[in-house]
């Protein structure tokens, strides 16, 4: 059975990327453009993993991935962020947050699927 991943980016390009690298591994994929969605999504569709941008309008990745943490619904589901925030501070801050890796931008389609074996 396919592994059924969330994708979170407001890029559009980003977010197709993605897409694509997840569905050629063999995943079902969802997606959201923003973080309100992303939670929402989460808690209905209860994915193997979350691949989640930082920057975005409305909710934070950081917020989202807190969110996700603190609801008993989807705190088991493993967050991992691909962001251009890359910088130690920004990891450290993340996994403060519950998130279990962090992928800087721009990315591999080895490091996607890498972090995907890690995690679900």
């Amino acid at each position: 059975m396919s592994k059924k991943v969330l994708v979170v980016d407001d890029s559009p390009a980003d977010l197709a990327n993605l897409k694509s690298i997840l569905m050629d591994a063999g995943c079902l994929v969802a997606t959201a453009s923003n973080g309100k969605d992303a939670v929402t999504i989460a808690k209905q569709e209860k994915p193997a993993a979350v691949f989640l941008d930082i920057v975005m309008p409305d909710m934070s990745g950081f917020e989202v991935c807190k969110a996700l943490a603190d609801d008993p619904s989807t705190k088991s589901i493993p967050v991992v962020f691909v962001s251009s925030k890359g910088e130690k501070a920004d990891k450290v801050w993340g996994q403060m947050q519950g998130a279990r890796g962090h992928i800087a931008k721009p990315f591999t389609a080895e490091q996607i699927i890498d972090q995907l074996k890690v995690v679900a």
